[in-house]
């Protein structure tokens, strides 16, 4: 039995890595496709490349990150709580992306664990641990702290960089900062590969400690390919309803402002995942460099009606998943009593 519900987590979160990239890969495109710096294929393909080698490198950082996470049950109670805080957040995922709402994965797939945890614990199971501590790093500060940073920061560098740009034409302007949003587009997706491998990657090391395969002190190489694979796929398939929304619906922005949305976002990621150890929602930190860059201009064009769904959708996030979770665990839970003292 519980190899079979290790094979079951797998398969979740090989699903759960394929809906990230298919979901985030608007991160990277759609400010260089929105402003015609990179064609849309052309966009996709470098956000594939860098994805992919971002969540192969993000193996440096995995066991750092599950070090400091959670701690879940041994056996078959703990991969139940995996399985079903994976399909809770893959299921919000679907939907979310289906209404063109950008949001955090990480958020969605901590809702899920602490509602599993929940559950267990109400069936007289044992409980999720770190969640304290998970409940700060993983949805306060990336859902408080970072999209203020990002909004401010990029708001306050569109200042020096048209500054540097005061005596340039603004067809040149144009032209030279498209080409730099290749630069800061594979930036971004190398970033998301950093930040969200690590994600995958950590859930399916915790699942073979509970199921008793390792002992979490490495990462076996099919963990990461498999991350960066399924990561890369759902690049590729690309998913254009959330990249409308940034792109198109969200605020006007110029080439300009799509490089200094980007570079910030990326530069934020990168600190995050390698100085800090933190993890950061690239949907969360670019939506708000976004607006935070494109309402430093002179007619900003912000559509306040979809900004308050989105924030409404990043603020319920972790209590529908975590109530979604709640119910599968429960569903669960006669799994976890066959499982031998």
């Amino acid at each position: 039995m519980t190899v079979a519900i290790l094979v079951l987590v797998v398969g979740l979160a090989a699903g759960f890595a394929f809906l990230n990239g298919f979901r985030d890969v608007s991160n990277a495109v759609a400010l260089s496709t929105r402003t015609r710096a990179l064609t849309a294929s052309i966009a996709v393909l470098l956000a594939a490349i860098f994805n992919f080698v971002g969540a192969m490198l993000s193996g440096t950082f995995v066991l750092a990150f599950t070090q400091s996470w959670i701690t879940i049950p041994h056996g078959t109670s703990g991969l139940t709580m995996l399985a079903s805080a994976l399909a809770s957040s893959i299921l919000w995922g679907v939907y979310a992306w289906w209404r063109g709402i950008p949001l955090s994965s990480t958020n969605s797939l901590v809702g899920g664990l602490i509602g599993a945890g929940s559950a267990s614990v109400l069936v007289g199971g044992n409980a999720v641990g770190g969640m304290d501590n998970v409940l700060l790093t993983q949805v306060a500060l990336p859902l408080v702290l970072s999209p203020v940073i990002a909004f401010v920061g990029a708001y306050l560098l569109v200042w020096p960089v048209t500054w540097l740009a005061r005596y340039t034409q603004p067809d040149v302007v144009n032209s030279r900062f498209r080409r730099a949003q290749a630069v800061s587009t594979a930036a971004v997706a190398f970033g998301h590969g950093l930040q969200d491998g690590q994600r995958t990657a950590g859930v399916l090391v915790l699942a073979l400690v509970a199921a008793g395969m390792t002992t979490g002190g490495n990462v076996p190489f099919w963990v990461l390919l498999l991350t960066a694979i399924m990561l890369t796929a759902g690049t590729m398939f690309g998913g254009w309803r959330i990249s409308h929304t940034l792109g198109h619906k969200l605020i006007r922005v110029d080439p300009l402002r799509g490089f200094v949305a980007q570079t910030l976002t990326s530069v934020m990621l990168f600190i995050g995942a390698i100085g800090l150890h933190l993890p950061l929602s690239t949907t969360h930190t670019l939506t708000t460099s976004v607006l935070g860059a494109g309402t430093n201009q002179r007619f900003p064009s912000t559509n306040r009606r979809l900004v308050r769904r989105i924030l409404l959708f990043w603020l319920v996030t972790p209590v529908v998943t975590a109530a979604v979770a709640f119910v599968l665990e429960l569903a669960f839970s006669p799994l976890a009593e066959l499982q031998p003292n």
